[in-house]
């Protein structure tokens, strides 16, 4: 047998690269993302982070130890332009600044983004002060988010909660109970209803939350893939995914 070998041609073209680090039991992000991209010239990479049980600060503190090594192994030796970390309470029990050391210790080029920090910037974006807040969470870490905004000069209107302590159980939360939930919020002092945590199965009901609220809605995932997008310059509007996407 006679082997013949062949030079390579290699594409100079590449698509947007995002890193995505979400938590290990975490159900929803990942859909969530690829619903809004689909479309789009984004390759998306994902790894996962361990999850400690219960919910507590000091367990999402714990977790973010290993965002270093969790970011060096997305596409080992390659560049990204945006690291997502997707855990929204884990980013304000540890802090931003914290979170995108560690994440530029492993990819120092890239952009980096939280659902935290995504929803201060979309709400900015939008001019909204005045906010009614849902989130799964137990008392504590609800309390943590509240905190968290109000810190960042927001003026929260109102606040339910669920009390889930593991996220395992926040991702099995039926999508017609919470919008039968959602629409019954007190919601009349505030601009915009924003719902927390990226487990949650929120992004499909803000169009129809918007309708039937006449209200802003945001939510973890939404804010974090639109923070995501702009980081990458694609700016242009999208349609099914709420106001922020598609403001006009």
């Amino acid at each position: 047998m006679y082997s013949t070998k062949i030079e390579p041609k290699y594409n100079d073209k590449s698509n947007s690269r995002v890193g995505l680090i979400t938590l290990a039991t975490d159900f929803r992000i990942e859909k969530d993302f690829n619903e809004v991209i689909k479309n789009m010239d984004v390759d998306l990479f994902v790894n996962r982070i361990h999850c400690y049980f219960p919910l507590t600060s000091e367990n999402l503190i714990k977790m973010s130890n290993t965002v270093t090594e969790v970011s060096k192994d997305i596409l080992p030796n390659e560049k990204l332009d945006c690291v997502v970390y997707g855990c929204t309470s884990g980013t304000i029990a540890a802090g931003y600044e914290n979170i995108k050391n560690k994440i530029n210790k492993a990819k120092p080029e890239a952009k980096v983004t939280t659902p935290s920090t995504a929803a201060l910037n979309a709400l900015k974006k939008m001019n909204i002060k005045k906010i009614a807040i849902f989130t799964p969470y137990s008392k504590v870490l609800n309390d943590d988010v509240l905190n968290y905004f109000k810190n960042e000069n927001f003026i929260v209107t109102s606040n339910s909660y669920f009390d889930i302590s593991n996220d395992l159980d926040i991702g099995k939360v039926d999508p017609n109970y919470l919008y039968d939930v959602l629409c019954k919020m007190d919601l009349n002092d505030a601009d915009a209803l924003f719902v927390s945590c990226t487990a949650l199965p929120a992004l499909s009901l803000i169009d129809k939350l918007e309708k039937k609220l006449n209200k802003t809605v945001l939510s973890s995932n939404q804010v974090l893939i639109w923070d995501t997008l702009q980081n990458i310059g694609k700016t242009q509007p999208i349609k099914g995914f709420g106001k922020l996407f598609n403001p006009n």
